[in-house]
């Protein structure tokens, strides 16, 4: 388990990280999320003592992660693929880190066989794609078989194979058992991977709950219909104390109701429908809707002359850091 209690940083006048307190629990997958510039790098970096905190703490297993004699096998972190010794070969990349925390030998082979490098275990990773160096990083991660699991961006670079991969070895570890934390702004990802979601905006605790819950509570849900009848429809739905939005293309947007009700409605009243379904919005959707008041970076597309146009969704970043 991963706890932080009122965790801050500041850099001068600036604050990056204010007050964070939150718990990241073993047998889920909890996804991390913010805007650019909302602190989520600085936190994770201060998790693992990259950065000392201007006050507030964070324990790992119960001990701050400096107190760990062999980290590695406490806490395996993913922050920067290209962290690793580009003149070393991935073999002795990882050598080097086992031996500083009495890893046997035999563990380099065994997570590189299970990251897909075998192959090429003993080229030089400066060589190495994007790809490659991403999953030379979570064999680093992975190599003191740690209950404690953090990744930043994991997805970074690898193909829709390596994607799909990732993806469901988060799953099987926090299957059995361990505590997986993993920030990305790939929503549509995060939103296969993650159970649980903390978000934070301007460095912030925005919310601590579940997927499901995140996306009902910050999104609308509605039943969408098409009828070949639509304006008998549409009367039939106010006659039954229905708000019906019309959406254009022949549909309507009901709120509040079921797909039962409405289609038991609509077969009450010999009323032919073409569609019948419940909508429900993305992470995405929900995300922007969360954080569009903790947004610190705004970008406004211009026309071809230069001229400002009108500004776009208030998530857009023009920033590279977080």
């Amino acid at each position: 388990m991963i706890e932080l209690e009122g965790l801050t940083k500041h850099y001068g006048t600036k604050t990056a990280v204010d007050h964070l307190s939150f718990q990241v629990r073993p047998g889920v997958v909890t996804g991390f999320l913010g805007p650019n510039g909302a602190g989520k790098s600085t936190t994770m970096r201060m998790m693992l003592d990259l950065d000392n905190p201007t006050s507030g703490t964070v324990r790992i297993d119960g001990k701050h992660y400096r107190d760990l004699a062999e980290p590695l096998k406490y806490i395996g972190a993913l922050l920067d693929a290209k962290a690793m010794h580009g003149g070393r070969s991935a073999y002795n990349n990882l050598l080097c880190l086992a031996q500083s925390n009495r890893i046997p030998e035999s563990r380099v082979g065994e997570v590189l066989d299970l990251v897909g490098l075998t192959p090429v275990a003993r080229k030089k990773s400066k060589g190495f794609s994007l790809g490659m160096g991403q999953r030379l990083g979570i064999a680093s991660a992975l190599l003191g078989d740690p209950e404690i699991l953090m990744f930043d961006e994991p997805v970074n670079g690898l193909d829709p194979e390596g994607i799909h991969w990732i993806r469901n070895l988060m799953k099987a570890l926090a299957g059995e058992g361990r505590t997986i934390f993993v920030s990305s702004h790939l929503m549509s990802e995060m939103a296969l991977t993650a159970d649980h979601l903390i978000v934070i905006g301007q460095g912030k605790l925005l919310a601590d709950t579940s997927m499901a819950d995140f996306i009902q509570q910050n999104s609308r849900s509605y039943v969408r219909l098409r009828s070949p009848e639509q304006e008998r429809l549409r009367d039939v739905l106010h006659a039954n104390g229905f708000v019906v939005v019309e959406s254009g293309n022949g549909t309507l947007e009901v709120d509040g109701a079921t797909t039962e009700k409405l289609g038991e409605l609509a077969g009450a009243n010999q009323l032919v429908l073409h569609e019948l379904s419940s909508q429900r919005a993305s992470l995405e959707e929900a995300f922007m809707q969360m954080t569009a008041g903790a947004v610190e970076y705004h970008a406004h597309g211009t026309d071809v002359h230069g001229a400002a146009s009108a500004p776009g969704p208030k998530w857009g970043s023009i920033s590279e850091g977080d």
